[in-house]
């Protein structure tokens, strides 16, 4: 079922209100009316041109230098391990699968990385498969240029925000790594473009619903933007068939959503219970999660988290955030502030959860704000372009002034290019050049040719180097051991009854001695070894340690366990 609209093909035109529906003129006249073309994406040469220039180059600079920089992640590592058990068939994770997201998200990261896997399974590490999330990145860059294009916005700022969202330095580091932020702000993209929909079928409402279902199960903290979505659902349906939208759209999105709780009740792990996890027990931990401080607050976590992001950035998300300022003050005289009051909500939601006081902010929360705070930018940067040159009537508007209008615009634009060229050229430069994972190769490099037999030896390793274990011949779980199980997970900790004592090796990167602190068999295990190898300097250097006093221990190049020399008869 479709509204009855004219808008049917490229040529043909909309009507929008230009004022809100009950206002009139003086003498009671009808609301004036604003015609605004209809954005067909793919019978528009110059759009497509367009996005297609810029798309190319988001690639190359994402692209460029993706395998070095920046530093590998523990979060990248555990998203990437987990789809490598969804493609060799052991379960939902490498280990116990508890809940702590939606499967969905590393499922999706699994069937991307499948083919490259497959034809070559070596490269099924974190550095490689970065690869893999420029086909997210590309997919996001479009959704973002077609919604501006169909939140009306002129072509120049369509193109602005499709760079803002793709070039900035805080882009081009956060979507280059394997994180389920980045496939959810995909999905949330696809859900704003279709509820967006110029031809306003309901079949593109319920799709929205969808799409926003499935990015909720990619990464749940998408779950506040969806007011923002409702929003921008709600102002560009029609009126006659508004109701049957947002229904059909909530529907959808409820009942897709609510297959995670069916998947953890059918499998009895709905509500805790002796000897199993629970969605209850994943939903109570991150709830309960201690909090990171003010984010305005010098001594806190949060606060480390948004200097990283302003290191990278202040443009886009102090930008950002001003767009959507502005855009929510002239909301009623501005129908271009009308048209993205969705995206300027879902920026100030995010900016209102960022601000809790005693909440938990994590270095990849910006990631969910990136396209909103690029659109809003470039949208208060059309605001001001129209309200600059818009044209008087009267007999007062000359030549004179309308070269001066152009002129002021011409000055702010320029001013604007002198303050973020140099900015975004400096962190793009690092991102293009620098080398940080060095130490993370040289280290995988030595645990793969100086340990004899790895399929005997047990190591404790982050998830970052866990895969680079797996492939180099150590057993998977209980040969490379992510450190967290040695004191989390009773599967594995119950296959070390000795503790610390019956491992042989940790590898000591920057997040396992952060960490040990609260973890008593890494910790003893870090106390009770000896360095052999040191890669990298500083805080970021990893640490090859050998075991010195346990049940396993190194003599020449054979490791033993108790009395039996490792490469007989089994363990």
């Amino acid at each position: 079922m479709t509204s009855t609209l004219p808008e049917v093909t490229a040529d043909q035109r909309t009507t929008v209100p230009a004022r809100p529906s009950h206002a009139r003129r003086r003498g009671g006249g009808p609301t004036p009316l604003t015609v605004r073309p209809v954005i067909r994406f793919r019978s528009s040469r110059a759009d497509l041109l367009l996005c297609g220039a810029l798309l190319v180059a988001i690639l190359l600079v994402q692209g460029w230098n993706i395998q070095h920089y920046p530093t590998l992640s523990d979060d990248e590592g555990t998203y990437l391990a987990q789809a490598w058990a969804v493609q060799e068939g052991k379960g939902l994770a490498h280990y116990t699968y508890w809940y702590d997201h939606p499967p969905l998200g590393w499922m999706q990261i699994a069937f991307l990385t499948w083919l490259p896997s497959l034809l070559s399974p070596e490269t099924m590490t974190v550095a490689p498969m970065r690869f893999a999330m420029l086909l997210v990145s590309a997919a996001s860059a479009v959704f973002l240029y077609v919604l501006a294009r169909r939140l009306w916005l002129p072509r120049w700022a369509a193109g602005l925000a499709m760079a803002l969202f793709g070039l900035s330095p805080l882009s081009v580091v956060l979507q280059r790594e394997i994180f389920l932020d980045n496939l959810a702000v995909m999905w949330m993209l696809l859900a704003f473009c279709l509820a967006a929909s110029p031809s306003r079928h309901l079949w593109h409402h319920f799709a929205a619903g969808l799409a926003a279902a499935v990015g909720v199960l990619t990464k749940e903290t998408m779950l506040v933007i969806l007011p923002a979505l409702l929003m921008t659902l709600w102002r560009h349906s029609h009126r006659d068939t508004r109701k049957f939208a947002v229904t059909g759209a909530i529907t959808a999105c409820a009942l897709v959503g609510l297959c995670y709780p069916l998947m953890a009740l059918l499998k009895g792990e709905l509500l805790p219970g002796a000897g199993h996890v629970s969605l209850w027990d994943g939903i109570t931990y991150q709830m309960s999660r201690p909090g990171s401080g003010f984010v305005l607050d010098p001594g806190s976590g949060s606060y480390g988290v948004l200097q990283s992001w302003l290191y990278y950035d202040r443009v886009l998300p102090l930008g950002g955030i001003a767009g959507a300022v502005l855009l929510m003050v002239t909301l009623r005289w501005s129908v271009t502030a009308r048209a993205l009051a969705g995206p300027a909500l879902a920026v100030v939601i995010l900016t209102l959860v960022a601000l809790r006081p005693s909440g938990y902010l994590p270095a990849m929360y910006v990631i969910q704000g990136l396209p909103f705070l690029a659109l809003v930018l470039a949208g208060g940067a059309a605001s001001v372009s129209h309200a600059i040159l818009r044209r008087r009537r009267g007999p007062r508007e000359g030549r004179a002034l309308t070269t001066v209008r152009r002129t002021a615009l011409a000055a702010l634009a320029l001013a604007a290019l002198v303050v973020v060229v140099p900015r975004w050229y400096e962190g793009d430069r690092t991102a293009l050049t620098a080398d940080a994972n060095a130490p993370y190769r040289q280290a995988a490099a030595w645990m793969a040719t100086e340990v004899p037999d790895p399929s005997r030896a047990r190591v404790l390793v982050d998830d970052a180097l866990w895969l680079d274990l797996v492939h180099a011949g150590y057993e998977p779980g209980l040969g490379a051991i992510w450190f967290y199980k040695a004191d989390l997970d009773p599967a594995v900790t119950k296959t070390m009854p000795d503790g610390w004592r019956d491992l042989d090796y940790v590898v000591a990167s920057p997040t396992v001695r952060r960490d040990a602190r609260d973890l008593p068999t890494v910790r003893d295990a870090l106390e009770h070894s000896t360095a052999v190898a040191v890669f990298g300097d500083g805080e970021d250097r990893i640490e090859i340690r050998r075991i010195t006093d346990g049940n396993r221990i190194t003599r020449g190049d054979r490791i033993t366990d108790g009395n039996r020399i490792a490469g007989g008869d089994g363990r």
